[in-house]
């Protein structure tokens, strides 16, 4: 449904046919952590997610799991001892 309050006319998916649906009635704009965001989107002078409406929330605890400019960290296999590993293997029969 199309938004009526702080982005009016784009897509909201809380937007009901009684006005916003999230906790306050309205969107909150996006923080300082998500400018480089491909899901934010400008309305007027300000940004605001497109994909949760209160950014600042997604970003309390760590990074937000929508932030498309954010690179997770790959973490690198432990090296596994190849006779140690056949032992194992073989204990298991």
């Amino acid at each position: 449904m199309l938004c009526t309050t702080t982005r009016e006319g784009m897509e909201c998916a809380f937007m009901t046919s009684k006005g916003c649906s999230y906790n306050g009635g309205t969107c909150h704009p996006a923080i300082e952590s998500c400018e480089g965001c491909e899901r934010t989107v400008a309305a007027g002078d300000l940004l605001y997610c497109k994909s949760y409406p209160d950014p600042a929330a997604k970003w309390r605890y760590g990074a937000c799991n929508f932030a498309t400019h954010i690179k997770g960290q790959v973490k690198e296999a432990a090296k596994l001892n190849p006779i140690k590993a056949s032992k194992r293997a073989a204990g298991k029969k």
